[in-house]
């Protein structure tokens, strides 16, 4: 299991933002939430997107593990809409 709902959340952004910013479809996130694997592949582009355009520096065990989120600047998250 892995942790994209609860990252994407922690962002503050929406299936489809997060799709358009790791280069996939707001539906295939929504499966990758409930339960799809999340290939290692994915979860790098989700490590980069989190880096570049919120700063949130990521691991894959925040991603596959138990790690604790570090916070998100909220001028970020706004500007994200």
């Amino acid at each position: 299991m892995h942790n994209l709902r609860r990252i994407r959340k922690h962002l503050g952004i929406t299936q489809k933002a997060l799709g358009d910013g790791i280069g996939c479809t707001q539906g295939n996130v929504y499966h990758y939430e409930r339960g799809q694997t999340l290939l290692p592949e994915m979860a790098g582009r989700l490590i980069a997107y989190a880096a570049r355009d919120f700063g949130l520096v990521l691991t894959y065990d925040h991603i596959y593990g138990s790690a604790q989120l570090p916070p998100v600047a909220m001028a970020e998250v706004v500007n994200r809409g």
